[in-house]
C-alpha cells in the first residue's frame, strides 16, 4: 500500500516547487508558523465558497476557513461588493470617516460589554493592549492566563503556551515577564482559585478564550466563569475575554451572549473584519475613555494604545460593516444552521471513530471542532492541558491533517470551522473522507 507522504506528494508537485522557492526568501517558506506542516503546505490558488483548490488543481472543502474568519464561507459576494465601493470611494487615508463611526457603534450594539471600540490591526495588537490598559488602570501588574492559551505573539502573554509551560516560550523574551505573567489551569477550579488568592493583591487582571482553541474548542463551565468574575470584581482586578475566534461566531454577541458572563474587556477579531486584517479592543466605557487623547491631565499619553497606520483601513470596515450588518439581520437562520451543521459533524465524526476501531475524539461546540488521538481511551479532554498531556499531537497534525488532504478535506488542529456555505452533502463527504482514514490508520497501526 502506499504510504500516505508519498501519495501527497505526487498530488503536490507544484506545491512542492513552489516551497523550494518559498523556502529561499522566508525562513522556512512561510511568514506564519501555523501554515507550515511537514514534508511542505501545499499552495493555494483560489477559492469559493467551502472549497479551496491548489496550485496543482487539487479540490478540498475548506475547514480552516481563513482562521476561523469566513462564516459565510470564501468570497461571499456581500463582502466583494462592499469591497468593490469602497475601491472606488478610495484605499487608505490615515484620516478619519464615517464607516469608522458606524462599524463601531454596530460593534457596541451586539457585543454585550462593548460600551466603547478602540480599533487596531490584529488580535495580538488586542491583546497586548488590553494587558497594558489592565495594569495601568488597576496599578497592578500580574496578569493570569490559561495554561497553553494562545493570544498571539505579543510578549506580555507569549508565556505557558506549551508544555511544560513554565519554560521559556522564546529567545529574545525578557524571563522577568514570567514573574507578572501566571498560568491557570482552564476549568479547574481549585488550582484557578489557589492562584488567584496567592496573587490578589497584585492581580491586574485573568484572561481567557471562554472558549479555549488551543483545548479542542472546550467551553468554560458555567461555575468556572462565574468564578472568574466574582474573584476578579473582589480583586478590583479585570476580566479579559479574549473573542477573537469565538466574537460573532458562537453567537451573534459572541461567547459572553452564550453564556451569560459579561467581561470588563473583550478583543474582538476575525470575523468582524469580513476576511481582512482587524483587530479591537471594547469594553466598559469608563476603561476605555481612559487611553483618550482627549483625558484631562498629564498622564494620559503614559496609556499607549495606538492601533497602528491600518487601523480600522478602509477596507476592514467596509466589509466589517456588511457582515456584521448580515449577520444581524439574518441571526435567526444562521446560528440555528450553524449550530445543527457542528452538532451533526461531530456526531457522525465520532460515529466513524468508534465503529473503525480508532481511538478518536471529537470535541468542540456551535460550529467549531478539533479531533484528537488520546493515548489511552475515555480520556475526558476539556483543556489545553489535558490535550497536550494525554493525546498524539504529532498524529493529528501530520498523518491524519496529511491522510485527509489526500482524500479531498482540509483540516487544522484535526477540525476546524464550519460557515453557512459548508452544504450538507458536505458534510456527509467530510463523514465518508474521516471513514477511508480511520480505516487507513486502522490497518497501519
Amino acid at each position: 500500500m502506499e504510504h500516505f507522504l508519498d501519495v501527497y506528494r505526487n498530488r503536490t508537485s507544484s506545491s512542492e516547487r513552489l516551497f523550494r522557492r518559498a523556502k529561499v526568501v522566508m525562513p522556512g517558506g512561510v511568514s506564519h508558523n501555523i501554515h507550515y506542516f511537514p514534508p511542505y503546505p501545499f499552495f493555494l490558488k483560489e477559492a469559493k465558497g467551502s472549497k479551496i483548490y491548489d496550485v496543482d488543481g487539487n479540490e478540498y472543502i475548506d475547514l480552516w476557513m481563513g482562521h476561523y474568519t469566513h462564516i459565510l464561507g470564501h468570497h461571499p459576494q456581500l463582502v466583494v461588493e462592499a469591497i468593490e465601493k469602497q475601491l472606488r470611494e478610495g484605499i487608505h487615508w490615515g484620516i478619519v470617516f464615517e464607516k469608522q463611526v458606524a462599524w463601531a457603534e454596530l460593534i457596541q450594539e451586539l457585543v454585550p460589554c462593548a460600551e466603547m471600540v478602540r480599533f487596531c490591526c490584529s488580535g495580538t495588537e488586542a491583546t497586548m493592549y488590553a494587558v497594558r490598559l489592565a495594569r495601568a488602570w488597576t496599578g497592578k501588574k500580574t496578569i493570569l492566563k490559561i495554561a497553553g492559551g494562545w493570544h498571539g505573539a505579543n510578549p506580555d502573554l507569549s508565556v505557558g503556551i506549551k508544555m511544560p509551560y513554565e519554560r521559556e516560550e522564546s529567545l529574545g523574551l525578557l524571563s522577568e515577564l514570567q514573574d507578572y505573567t501566571r498560568t491557570i489551569l482552564f476549568n479547574d477550579l481549585s488550582q484557578t482559585l489557589q492562584t488567584i488568592q496567592k496573587h490578589r493583591a497584585d492581580l491586574a487582571g485573568i484572561i481567557l478564550e471562554p472558549v479555549v482553541g488551543e483545548g479542542g474548542f472546550s467551553p468554560a463551565t458555567e461555575e468556572y466563569l462565574k468564578m472568574l468574575r466574582e474573584e476578579t470584581e473582589r480583586s478590583h482586578a479585570l476580566l479579559i475575554f479574549d473573542e477573537v475566534i469565538s466574537g460573532f461566531r458562537l453567537a451573534l454577541g459572541g461567547a459572553q451572549e452564550r453564556f451569560g458572563i459579561i467581561p470588563d474587556l473583550t478583543t474582538l477579531g476575525k470575523v468582524m473584519g469580513g476576511g481582512f486584517p482587524v483587530g479591537a479592543l471594547v469594553g466598559k466605557r469608563e476603561i476605555l475613555e481612559a487611553t483618550s487623547p482627549e483625558r484631562k491631565g498629564k498622564k494620559w499619553e503614559r496609556i499607549l494604545i495606538g492601533g497602528g497606520t491600518f487601523s480600522s483601513h478602509p477596507f476592514s470596515a467596509a466589509a466589517g460593516l456588511a457582515i456584521l450588518h448580515h449577520l444581524k439581520e439574518n441571526k435567526d437562520q444562521i446560528y440555528p444552521c450553524l449550530e445543527r451543521k457542528g452538532e451533526e459533524l461531530r456526531r457522525g465524526l465520532q460515529e466513524v471513530f468508534n465503529q473503525e476501531g480508532v481511538n478518536g475524539m471529537v470535541t468542540g461546540i456551535g460550529s467549531l471542532f478539533q479531533i484528537h488521538f488520546p493515548f489511552e481511551r475515555k480520556e475526558g479532554l476539556h483543556s489545553p492541558h489535558l490535550i497536550n498531556e494525554k493525546t498524539d499531537i504529532e498524529k493529528r497534525e501530520v498523518e491524519f491533517r496529511i491522510r485527509m488532504l489526500n482524500h479531498g478535506v482540509h483540516v487544522m488542529h484535526g477540525g476546524g470551522s464550519l460557515s453557512m456555505a459548508h452544504t450538507d452533502e458536505d458534510l456527509k463527504k467530510m463523514i465518508r473522507a474521516t471513514r477511508e482514514v480511520a480505516k487507513e490508520m486502522a490497518r497501519s497501526s
